[in-house]
């Protein structure tokens, strides 16, 4: 239940807030799609974590490029 809100959070500023920012993201996937994939794999506290680590290394000193989230087995 709260994996679904978060997600439907997510979707929101994506389809809100984004198209008003503009694609900024230097990594593909997009952080926020990131964050979708790594909360639906990982689960939401490990997703979470995974995902504040991603924004992190969102900055100027990091290229970017792609970044995968790895998959549970």
């Amino acid at each position: 239940m709260i994996k679904k809100v978060l997600i439907s959070i997510i979707k929101t500023y994506q389809y809100i807030i984004s198209p008003l920012i503009g694609q900024n993201c230097r990594f593909i996937p997009s952080c926020s799609n990131y964050a979708i994939d790594s909360i639906k794999n990982h689960g939401i506290l490990y997703g979470i974590f995974l995902t504040i680590i991603r924004i992190l290394k969102c900055n100027p000193y990091i290229k970017g490029g792609k970044d995968f989230i790895s998959h549970k087995n």
